[in-house]
């Protein structure tokens, strides 16, 4: 029987979305009010969903505090009041777009979570923008 359990999580982050090789209005018109040379901020919310099978020990599928401690080293504490473009290796040379930022915070937490679990994470730039990857 496989079933999923959700740990939610928030951050704080600022960051710009542009391309160095486009010129500043073609940033602006592809990218609007979110390619400020000063960069903006979100409250981004995260559901992290683990899903697999329960053990039949402990009558868990993953004991969520060990959830909870995996998503503040591996999310919390690496991105959360940070500067994504200046602070953030990943987003050095990638667009810190929240297609992005999902999939870095997915590739980061599917490193240190048991490989018996299939891993989602949903990102909220906004209540009503957000975006799901599974790592497909």
């Amino acid at each position: 029987m496989r079933i999923t359990a959700h740990r939610k999580a928030h951050f704080n982050a600022a960051h710009r979305l542009y391309r160095p090789d486009w010129n500043d209005e073609k940033n602006s018109q592809i990218f609007g009010k979110c390619s400020n040379p000063n960069f903006h901020g979100h409250n981004y919310d995260l559901t992290v969903s683990v899903t697999g099978e329960i053990d039949p020990e402990t009558g868990f599928l993953i004991d969520l505090k060990i959830l909870k401690d995996i998503i503040k080293a591996q999310v919390e504490d690496y991105l959360d009041h940070k500067n994504l473009n200046l602070e953030v290796q990943e987003f050095k040379e990638l667009n810190p777009t929240a297609e992005n930022i999902a999939v870095v915070i997915y590739n980061r937490i599917k490193t240190v979570l048991e490989p018996k679990f299939d891993l989602e994470v949903t990102l909220y730039e906004t209540p009503r923008n957000f975006v799901t990857y599974k790592g497909e």
